[in-house]
């Protein structure tokens, strides 16, 4: 199968903001290589796509395809306040208004509440063709938080003391309360190929929530555990070669030119 898009020229970096239906400010980066297809990166709570995490993530994929970050919104320069994935749905389909009439294939990988978000928004909409899920809570209201299985300084002192791990970082918190979709109610109704990827040691998803999501799912789908992972975005930190490697693959498998 021949890939979409190889890149061949040096990436050029567009940034800007899109307006949601609800009047939110999305700020964005667009990594443009001539590329026809793109990947959308969709952070977690308490990022940005500032994170050096995230950026490194779009720096190893920026080599076969055009590359898509933005901010949800209460995090990064994105206006408004967080509401725990009640109204950022119209975050994501903002970028897809933008993004999708650009490219000939669409592939999207989102993490953990970003992850929350992507499956409900991708249950009825159909402009992205092939899914990476990781750490994504099946249900908002069972975020399991196992405090004491809290890796104390893979993430509260990477996140909070470490230069580094708090470039991108922050979040403005909304009310939890606001009605939410349910993600393990969605996940059947989306028929694109769609890989599950937890950390086996996921303090605060537990990784029950995409084994649920995957048994759920109603396209091609995959599902990877990675041994010791930790949460999230830190999966692509602790395990870059295995994590890049799969996500790589997923895409080169799913976005060929003969794909549907």
């Amino acid at each position: 199968m021949e890939i979409m898009g190889l890149a061949t020229t040096i990436p050029s970096v567009v940034s800007g903001t899109l307006t949601t239906v609800d009047h939110q400010k999305i700020s964005f980066q667009h990594f443009k290589n001539g590329s026809r297809a793109v990947i959308i990166i969709a952070h977690g709570y308490y990022s940005s796509k500032q994170a050096v995490i995230l950026q490194q993530l779009a720096q190893a994929l920026g080599g076969e395809y055009d590359i898509f970050m933005f901010d949800l919104r209460g995090h990064g320069k994105s206006s408004g306040i967080f509401t725990w994935t009640s109204r950022e749905g119209n975050d994501l389909r903002a970028v897809l208004d933008f993004i999708a009439p650009q490219y000939s294939k669409k592939g999207l990988i989102a993490f953990s509440v970003g992850a929350s978000i992507s499956i409900n928004v991708l249950a009825n909409d159909k402009r992205v063709n092939s899914f990476v899920c990781v750490s994504a809570p099946s249900n908002m209201w069972k975020i399991d938080y196992w405090i004491w299985a809290l890796d104390w300084k893979g993430d509260a002192g990477y996140t909070f003391f470490n230069p580094i791990g708090r470039i991108g970082t922050g979040v403005r918190p909304g009310p939890f309360w606001l009605a939410k979709e349910k993600p393990i109610n969605n996940i059947g109704k989306i028929t694109i190929p769609v890989m599950f990827i937890h950390g086996s040691r996921d303090w605060v998803i537990r990784p029950w929530h995409s084994r649920a999501l995957y048994q759920k799912a109603a396209g091609p789908k995959k599902i990877i555990s990675i041994k010791n992972g930790p949460h999230a975005e830190y999966l692509m930190r602790d395990y870059p070669e295995q994590f890049i490697a799969e996500v790589k693959k997923w895409f080169f498998d799913t976005l060929a030119k003969d794909n549907p």
